[in-house]
C-alpha cells in the first residue's frame, strides 16, 4: 500500500510527485490528472511572485497548450481554481498559498519555463518538468534581511529626499527604514502573519527616526521642523505591486483578482498609516512641511535623478530582484519620475496628470527593454513607479482624520486617490500601444 504523507502545515502542502503514476511515460502521454498538475503548480507559482491574474492566466495556458490541453482558471489573491479538459474528460482542482509577496527573480526564471516549455516539454516526463519546477520553487533569496533592511534604508533616504526633505531628514529616514525593513524581513522569515510584521516593523522605524533626530537635534542643534520627515521612515511597506496589478487586473475584467489585491493594498496602507499616527500622537510628531533646500531648478533636476535611481534601485531589491533587473528598473525610474516632478514643478500639470505621464513613460521604456532581454515588464514598471505612489499624501489624510480635522483629511486623501489611479492607467496605455495580445479580448 502507498504510503500517503500528510502536511501539518494550516495550508497543508502537496506532494506534487505522488500524482505521477509512470515516471517513464513522456509528459504529453501522461494522463490528465498528471498533465493538469503541471499546469496547476505553474499557476499557483506565478501567483505567489505576485504577479497580476492575466499574466498568471497566460502561463498555464502556455502548459496547457503544450502538453494539449484546454484550461480555464478563474483567479485571486492567493488562491486559485482551475479546470483542465482533453477530448475526453476534465479535471478540477482548487490551490492556494499561505501568504503573499512579491518575488520578480522567481518571476523572470517562471517566465522563462512558460516560454521555452513548448519546446522541452515532448522530450522530457512528468516527474523531470517537476524536478524543474522544484528547483525555482526552491530558490532561495537573494538577499539577506540586513541587505533588505540597507535597501529599504537607500529607498527611503532618496524617497524623503524628492518628497523635499534635507540632509537630516534623509540620515533619519536612513536609518529608520533600514531597521525597520530588516525586522519586518526577519519576521517574515518566522512566518509571522502579515499585519504582525507591518504593525511592529513601522512602529520601530518611527521610534528609531525619533531616536536618530534627538540625538542630532541635542548634539547637532538641527531645527525640530526636520521631524516632519519621519513619514519617510515608514515608506518601506508601500504595497505598490498589489496596488498596480489591481488597477491592471480590474482594466482587464480580472474583478476578483483586482478586488483581493485592491483590499489586501489598502489594509497594508491604513494598518501602516495608523502605526504611524498612533506612534507620532504618543511622542507629538507632526507631519509639518519641509523646510526649503534652496537649491536652483538645474542644481535639484541633477539632484532628482540619482534620488528616483537610488529609490527604484532600493525597491527592487526590496521585491528581490537580482543586481542587473534592479539597476535597469532604477534607470527607468530615473527618467520617468524625474519627469514627472519637473512637470509638477515648472508646468501648470496637476500631479495626477504628471503620475500618468510618468507611469506612461516607466511603461513604454519597460516594453523596449523587455522586447530586448526578455525582463517581465512588471518586474521593472512596479518598481519605477512605487516611487511615484504618494505615501506622505496617505499618511497626512490618516493623521488629520485621526485629529478630527476631516475636511483636511479627505483633501488628502482625494489627492492621493486620483494619483493612484492615474499611476496604473499609464501602465495600462503602454500596454495598449505596444502589446497587441493586452489590447484585445479572445
Amino acid at each position: 500500500m502507498q504510503n500517503i504523507r500528510l502536511s501539518k502545515h494550516h495550508h497543508m502542502t502537496i506532494h506534487w510527485k505522488d500524482f505521477i503514476s509512470d515516471e517513464e511515460v513522456l509528459a504529453q502521454d501522461a494522463n490528465l490528472k498528471e498533465r493538469a498538475s503541471i499546469v496547476g503548480r505553474v499557476g499557483i507559482i506565478m501567483l505567489s511572485c505576485g504577479t497580476g491574474a492575466w499574466r498568471v492566466r497566460e502561463a498555464m495556458d502556455k502548459i496547457a497548450r503544450a502538453l494539449k490541453l484546454t484550461c480555464s482558471a478563474d483567479i485571486g489573491l492567493i488562491s486559485l481554481q482551475f479546470t483542465c479538459f482533453d477530448n475526453k474528460e476534465s479535471y478540477t482542482q482548487v490551490l492556494s498559498l499561505p501568504n503573499t509577496g512579491v518575488n520578480t527573480d522567481k518571476l523572470n526564471d517562471m517566465e522563462k519555463f512558460t516560454t521555452d516549455f513548448e519546446k522541452i516539454s515532448s522530450s522530457l516526463t512528468i516527474k523531470q518538468i517537476h524536478i524543474q519546477i522544484d528547483h525555482i520553487q526552491n530558490k532561495p533569496s537573494n538577499y539577506t534581511p540586513l541587505i533588505h533592511g540597507l535597501a529599504a534604508a537607500i529607498a527611503c533616504c532618496s524617497f524623503i529626499f524628492l518628497l523635499g526633505g534635507g540632509i537630516p531628514e534623509m540620515l533619519c529616514s536612513f536609518v529608520g527604514a533600514g531597521i525597520g525593513n530588516w525586522t519586518r524581513s526577519k519576521l517574515n522569515s518566522k512566518h509571522f502573519t502579515t499585519l504582525i510584521s507591518i504593525a511592529l516593523s513601522v512602529a520601530i522605524a518611527c521610534i528609531a527616526y525619533l531616536c536618530i533626530f534627538k540625538i542630532l537635534e541635542n548634539f547637532f542643534q538641527i531645527y525640530a521642523s526636520h521631524e516632519a520627515g519621519y513619514i519617510g521612515a515608514m515608506l518601506f511597506v508601500i504595497p505598490g505591486f498589489p496596488f498596480i496589478t489591481s488597477m491592471l487586473d480590474i482594466s482587464k475584467l480580472d474583478m476578483r483578482s483586482g478586488l483581493e489585491r485592491l483590499s489586501y493594498a489598502i489594509m497594508i496602507t491604513l494598518v501602516a498609516s495608523l502605526v504611524g499616527w498612533l506612534v507620532a500622537s504618543l511622542v507629538s510628531l507632526k507631519p509639518e512641511n519641509f523646510l526649503d533646500l534652496g537649491l536652483s531648478p538645474l542644481l535639484l533636476l541633477l539632484l532628482r535623478l540619482p534620488a528616483s535611481f537610488g529609490g527604484v534601485f532600493g525597491f527592487s531589491i526590496m521585491f528581490n530582484s537580482t543586481w542587473k533587473m534592479a539597476t535597469t528598473a532604477g534607470c527607468i525610474g530615473a527618467i520617468a519620475n524625474t519627469l514627472r516632478l519637473e512637470l509638477v514643478d515648472l508646468t501648470v500639470i496637476p500631479p495626477s496628470a504628471a503620475a500618468f505621464l510618468g507611469a506612461l513613460v516607466a511603461g513604454i521604456l519597460a516594453s523596449f527593454i523587455n522586447h530586448y532581454n526578455g525582463y517581465p515588464r512588471i518586474s521593472l514598471t512596479v518598481p519605477s513607479i512605487v516611487i511615484m505612489v504618494p505615501g506622505l499624501y496617505i499618511y497626512r489624510a490618516v493623521y488629520n482624520i485621526g485629529f478630527n480635522s476631516i475636511g483636511v483629511g479627505a483633501l488628502w486623501l482625494t489627492k492621493a486617490i486620483l494619483i493612484i489611479i492615474f499611476l496604473p492607467l499609464g501602465l495600462f496605455v503602454a500596454r495598449v500601444l505596444l502589446d497587441k495580445e493586452w489590447r484585445h479580448f479572445d
